[in-house]
């Protein structure tokens, strides 16, 4: 059986409408990028596996039962702007899932759940490699850094399934291979499902296991909006088969940027 299941995800908008026959089965562990043009319904899809926004019509099963409506600690999200808290340090960052797990309202806890807190997210620190950054600030930090704190919030929590929105996007090379390098070594070590949406279809070949491609199947130039996005391209990826993949590749970014 399936982990994740999506059957028949609509979304509109008013008269338009974004995505249509949206349908595909993931198993658990898997690492699913995401890829297609600007406007194709990429991160409206996540925001649907996140709970954060509801199909028009369609619906989604995570483990065999119907997806809670709303976000839950199930599903760590992070996105492409830094979604730390700026007036916490990266120690204290870290502790605030636990904190506001034991004390929606106060967002505090205390005793020995507060050294347990506390042990988890230095514990978390040294894996994402922010020990030394304990007391600093977000705007103390450099992007990835930031990134990288983001990154290990979301993981805190050991969700089950991780939603990635263009995570990278706003790094330099050097640090945004760095962050590759670390995500898919967290994604080994907690064998969490990964779905991640980006619009460098290199990175979404060298990380996923499994690449989706969003696009468009019909257009009608009189109403440009009368059709949605569904899932055009489907593929396995075998790492360890790369010529078998060059190909496809090559003809997708070429695709793009045609129409770029």
């Amino acid at each position: 059986m399936s982990f994740v299941t999506a059957r028949q995800i609509a979304v509109s908008y008013g008269d338009a409408l974004i995505l249509e026959r949206v349908s595909l089965e993931v198993q658990k562990g898997a690492f699913v990028t995401i890829v297609g043009a600007s406007g194709c319904g990429k991160s409206t899809f996540l925001r649907i596996l996140l709970g954060q926004e509801q199909p028009s019509s369609g619906h989604v099963e995570i483990d065999g039962h119907p997806m809670a409506p709303e976000p839950d600690p199930e599903r760590g999200v992070v996105f492409q702007k830094y979604s730390v808290f700026p007036h916490l340090t990266v120690l204290q960052n870290l502790m605030l899932p636990f904190e506001l797990e034991g004390s929606a309202f106060l967002g505090r806890v205390f005793g020995a759940r507060k050294r347990e807190a506390r042990d988890k997210a230095q514990a978390m620190m040294e894996t994402i490699g922010l020990a030394h950054a304990a007391k600093r600030f977000p705007a103390q930090l450099s992007g990835g850094m930031q990134q990288r704190l983001a990154i290990g919030q979301a993981l805190l929590k050991r969700p089950k399934i991780m939603l990635l929105d263009e995570p990278f996007g706003a790094l330099d090379p050097g640090t945004r291979k760095d962050m590759q390098a670390l995500l898919l070594e967290l994604w080994r070590e907690t064998g969490m499902t990964v779905f991640m949406v980006t619009h460098d279809i290199q990175e979404a070949f060298e990380l996923g296991t499994r690449l989706l491609v969003f696009d468009k199947v019909r257009h009608d130039p009189q109403y440009p909006n009368a059709y949605g996005a569904t899932v055009t391209y489907d593929l396995p990826l075998d790492h360890g088969e790369r010529k078998k993949t060059a190909a496809i590749e090559a003809a997708l970014i070429q695709s793009q940027t045609d129409k770029a």
